[in-house]
């Protein structure tokens, strides 16, 4: 064992000086480990959703971006020359909400995926790390509607309706709508250091998911689902990384 960390040793410090006199001895295979926090914008298509949101009277729900937040981290596997492997988790939300004849009323949507990174690192470009790759997981859309009058009642609202129930306690209602998809992501990242321990990311990608089929509140079957309505979506991401870096 003690063998073994030694021959480790050795190759991680022959590592580093390979990587620090790059300049002189040619393309090297870059190596570290990194972690950070990754906030992104992800672009869904809102339209069909809109549409419906039309008919209660409220706003819309913006269609320039969702903001999105979360972490990813990396490790260069030195198997395979340049080849690293990771994971990442980003999610938000968007809301629109107002109040039509006394009727409270608010849509949240909410969108999120993550999964195991694959990316190779192009050799040929030096102390900046251009990555390609792609993102195996898997991811959720989900649509919360809420309409309520006044205060709820504990019994009614366990959908036990009494006659001494206040005035209005009919019009409190909630749906929830949720596609569960799996995902690849092709990606494309570029990671600037600051300096051996700090790097900065700008990148982005495409999220194909793979299922189109909505549920309603306890997993029930939607029928007439907009074809439009899918988790596809472009998004860009930005980060900060703490970690190892020989680029």
């Amino acid at each position: 064992m003690k063998n073994f960390l030694f021959a480790l040793l050795i190759t991680f410090s022959s590592g580093v000086v390979l990587a620090q006199e790059g300049d002189d001895v040619g393309w090297v295979a870059r190596f570290g480990a990194a972690g950070g926090f990754t906030p992104g914008i992800v672009f869904p298509n809102l339209d069909p959703i809109n549409a419906q949101i039309k008919t209660l009277g409220i706003d819309n729900l913006s269609s320039s971006g969702m903001l999105i937040l979360g972490g990813s981290g990396y490790v260069y596997v030195m198997l395979v020359d340049n080849l690293r492997v990771g994971g990442m988790g980003i999610g938000g939300t968007k809301t629109t909400s107002g109040t039509v004849q006394g009727l409270n009323k608010e849509v949240k949507y909410n969108y999120g995926f993550g999964g195991l990174t694959v990316e190779y690192s192009l050799p040929f470009i030096s102390r900046i790390a251009v990555s390609v790759g792609t993102v195996i997981g898997a991811g959720s859309a989900s649509i919360d509607v809420y309409q309520n009058r006044d205060n709820f009642n504990w019994n009614s609202a366990w959908l036990n309706p009494s006659p001494l129930d206040p005035p209005g306690t009919a019009d409190n209602k909630s749906r929830t709508f949720t596609n569960t998809f799996f995902t690849i992501t092709p990606t494309l990242n570029v990671d600037i250091p600051v300096n051996r321990f700090i790097a900065f990311r700008v990148g982005g990608g495409y999220i194909i998911s793979f299922n189109n089929e909505w549920k309603a509140d306890n997993n029930q079957s939607i029928a007439g689902v907009p074809s439009d309505l899918k988790s596809n979506s472009f998004f860009i991401q930005t980060g900060i990384y703490f970690g190892l870096f020989a680029f």
